[in-house]
């Protein structure tokens, strides 16, 4: 561990400001009473595990591994979900189905990250995750779910009952705003805890990246009753040539929210030019991870501390693919 130690002394009050100065309790100020710390609450999970499935090997270019099973999990949703104060046990896509589900077991939550792949093995394991999803939550355990790009899409054709479901949209790096419908009631949603503030600028800024070519419209997806019976719409986003898209959903009466937008990008990733990496959006990246974890901390799954070690991410090498591509 690294500290830093700093002899100029802490003026709160020094910055230019009408604001009355913070002040905070000092070492040589008068005896006080010690305070004393809550115990930990039973009900919350302080040790949150998060299940990523990883996404089968894409072509040349980029590609790393000429193995034809391989299969990777970009770094950026370790670091995001790590951000918000949990730790990654990877579900390998086509690893037998009685081991993946022996580790669905060890995870807290599962996060569905954006790809290209919609068919085949990868969309079969996705389906039996959501499958699984809802058994651990009607079972009673509160074990939520956050699907990206990809994972929406497959989230969207899984509950719609039809793969075709999806519509073409120019949304290629694309930063955009979201639009939320008027008098939006955010109570209980990823954004209920974003500042009033990061939210207006959200809706007039481009502050979330899009990067995607499929789908769906409110009006689609009001005419399928699956989707629209299983799911609310708390967003929309307009592509290059302004046609209207779902780009947030979370489920009625189970821990699921889905973004066709990315929410792991702003933070983390630099391959694309137009990604958005000002401090607001920075903050949407922060906000997303928080709202993710703290969901995973009302799981009460405790598996084995043992089982957990043998099974984190940390185990498998890093392998940096930036001149790749």
């Amino acid at each position: 561990m690294v500290s830093y130690f700093f002899s100029t002394p802490l003026l709160l009050n020094s910055w230019p400001t009408t604001a009355a100065p913070i002040v905070l309790p000092c070492w040589d100020c008068p005896p006080r009473k010690v305070p004393v710390c809550p115990p930990p609450d039973p009900k919350v999970n302080y040790r949150p595990i998060i299940g990523i499935l990883s996404h089968p090997e894409t072509a040349p270019p980029g590609r790393l591994n000429n193995a034809t099973n391989a299969s990777y999990i970009a770094a950026s949703y370790v670091k995001f979900v790590e951000s918000g104060g949990a730790r990654v046990i990877p579900l390998i896509y086509n690893e037998p189905p009685e081991i993946l589900h022996k580790k669905l077991k060890l995870v807290n939550g599962v996060l569905l990250p954006g790809g290209s792949t919609k068919r085949g093995v990868h969309f079969e394991i996705v389906e039996s995750i959501f499958k699984s999803v809802l058994a651990k939550n009607n079972a009673g355990d509160h074990f939520p779910l956050l699907a990206i790009c990809l994972g929406f899409e497959l989230l969207a054709m899984i509950v719609a009952k039809d793969r075709s479901i999806l519509e073409e949209f120019n949304s290629k790096d694309d930063p955009s705003p979201l639009h939320f419908k008027k008098h939006s009631n955010i109570h209980g949603t990823v954004f209920e805890r974003f500042p009033p503030l990061l939210l207006k600028k959200l809706t007039v800024g481009c502050l979330v990246m899009e990067h995607h070519r499929h789908g769906i419209s409110p009006e689609r997806f009001r005419n399928n009753k699956n989707l629209k019976s299983f799911f609310k719409i708390l967003t929309t986003s307009t592509c290059k040539d302004n046609k209207t898209y779902v780009s947030t959903v979370q489920a009625r009466r189970y821990p699921m929210t889905a973004f066709q937008w990315h929410p792991e990008k702003n933070a983390f990733e630099w391959g694309l030019p137009k990604i958005p990496h000002s401090e607001d959006a920075v903050q949407v990246t922060q906000n997303v991870a928080n709202f993710l974890v703290r969901e995973a901390r009302k799981s009460m799954n405790r598996p084995s501390s043992v089982d957990v070690l043998d099974n984190l991410i940390y185990k498998y090498k890093p392998t940096y693919c930036g001149k790749a591509g």
